[in-house]
């Protein structure tokens, strides 16, 4: 875990403290620190299973925290001795399921819950966010007659109707097809930017996370492995699951000498840390390999098989008795049996100490 993640921010609108969880013998959390700023959105990213979502029900109240603290706008929702209920820690929550109710209209499922408010109250929260969320024509319907998309925005505005310090989604775009989740992703950025509202998105898909979070927590077996941009994340990734959880990575074993390893595309620098004679990982990812003419540094390759992928093409090519995955710009295709040259640019390049 990063240095950045270890203390919490000034007016961190959401903090967790050394926040662990069991489900009998098992660990689903394990001492999980992190915070999130208002008007931050952080993307907690991992593989099913790793407890991420068990992370979000410990912060919305919906499972009892059993080590740690959790606070929200400076104030501790749950610790040694305290939990505070769901319904006063003055969170929104949006899953995969929009969970409306079918026999209310759109504006009713908006302000459910805020029956306390005054009628002229709740009519401008009808309002405010159903225009924020472009939902002003579809008040009067029910859900059955809208689309994915839009009950997706009506699950939103429900959630943000109450004006909550700390929004809470765990998966919400994922039934949605790919064109109308960029855009709704995109859309529910905006929201939760304009309201300044700290949230924590709960994911498995890297893109998502990239695309909506200021930073991204990447999760492995109940830990947080790394936080961090998420420019700085895919570019240098703090371990070796990191990098693979990202993206398609090549990987190959070398050993450091002269604090640099050798590759069929050339030697490449090695940490510091890693003790000269060491067995190492080198990982780089696809689009490492880069077209280049013959010369220092650049190998032969045979292409072996050769995709066209939209915006680009994916190849697999062989050197050296080794195969490895290129990504290159959308062009015409080689055909099999190819010879072209590559090269290795080093910022796509990462070496790791030998597990």
């Amino acid at each position: 875990m990063s240095e950045r993640s270890a203390a919490v921010r000034p007016g961190a609108g959401l903090s967790l403290t050394g926040v662990s969880h069991d489900y009998g013998r098992r660990r689903a959390v394990d001492n999980v620190d992190f915070d999130v700023a208002p008007g931050e959105i952080l993307g907690l990213l991992g593989p099913s299973g790793c407890g991420k979502s068990t992370t979000l029900r410990l912060v919305a109240g919906l499972e009892d925290l059993q080590q740690g603290e959790v606070r929200i706008g400076g104030e501790v929702m749950a610790g040694r001795s305290i939990n505070i209920p769901t319904e006063r820690r003055q969170v929104g929550m949006v899953f995969q399921d929009h969970a409306l109710f079918p026999h209310l209209s759109v504006a009713q499922n908006i302000v459910f819950g805020l029956g306390h408010l005054p009628a002229a109250e709740r009519a401008a929260r009808i309002e405010r966010w159903g225009g924020r969320l472009g939902l002003t024509n579809l008040l009067q319907s029910y859900p059955h007659h809208l689309s994915g998309g839009e009950q997706q925005r009506v699950a939103l505005a429900r959630a943000m109707a109450p004006e909550p310090r700390v929004m809470l989604l765990d998966e919400p775009f994922s039934s949605l097809d790919s064109r109308l989740r960029d855009q709704i992703r995109d859309e529910t950025v905006e929201v939760l930017k304009l309201a300044g509202t700290a949230t924590l998105l709960v994911t498995h898909d890297p893109e998502e996370a990239m695309r909506m979070g200021d930073r991204i927590a990447i999760m492995q077996a109940g830990r947080i492995e790394q936080i961090d941009t998420p420019a700085r994340v895919y570019a240098a990734p703090a371990t070796p699951f990191v990098a693979r959880f990202l993206s398609e990575t090549n990987e190959l074993p070398v050993r450091v000498s002269g604090g640099a390893v050798d590759t069929p595309f050339g030697r490449l620098p090695a940490p510091a840390r890693i003790a000269e004679g060491s067995a190492a990982l080198l990982m780089f990812r696809p689009e490492a390999l880069q077209e280049s003419q013959p010369g220092q540094g650049v190998a032969a390759v045979t292409v072996e098989r050769a995709m066209a992928l939209g915006a680009y093409r994916r190849l697999e090519v062989g050197v050296a008795g080794q195969r490895f995955a290129a990504r290159l710009p959308a062009g015409p295709l080689p055909a099999s049996g190819a010879v072209l040259h590559f090269g290795l640019n080093p910022d796509f390049c990462f070496v790791f100490p030998a597990a």
